[in-house]
């Protein structure tokens, strides 16, 4: 059974940067995704970015349009960890962000949740 764990999550203010981690643990596949999700109070959760691995090597990075630009996500194969840079941060990036994996970035949604990290942007 896949595990995932997130850190990095924080206090930033406006304009500054986070980077988030997540980190599988158990088996994984040779081609599969991994990705984010944010949910803030009172909103739905909301795809925010994902990359496709297959052999090694990514082969698809994906962002929702709010995020473009400004948050860059990477990650180390071997290590099945995943990384999202967020740079420039806004007041309405506010919000619990949750790691997801599966076999697409499509099925994320769908797939194994981490248990999330708080990420706050101050005025």
């Amino acid at each position: 059974q896949v595990q995932l764990v997130e850190s990095g999550g924080g206090l930033v203010q406006t304009g500054g940067s986070l980077r988030l981690s997540c980190a599988a643990s158990g088996r994984t596949f040779s081609s599969y995704a991994m990705g984010w999700f944010r949910q803030a109070p009172g909103k739905e959760r909301e795809f925010v970015a994902g990359i496709n691995w297959s052999g090694g090597r990514v082969v698809r990075t994906a962002y929702a349009d709010s995020v473009k630009g400004r948050f860059a996500i990477s990650g180390d194969n071997a290590k099945a960890t995943v990384y999202l840079q967020m740079d420039s941060l806004k007041p309405e990036d506010t919000a619990v962000y949750y790691c997801a994996a599966n076999r697409e970035i499509a099925t994320l949604v769908a797939g194994i949740w981490g248990r999330g990290t708080q990420v706050t942007v101050s005025l």
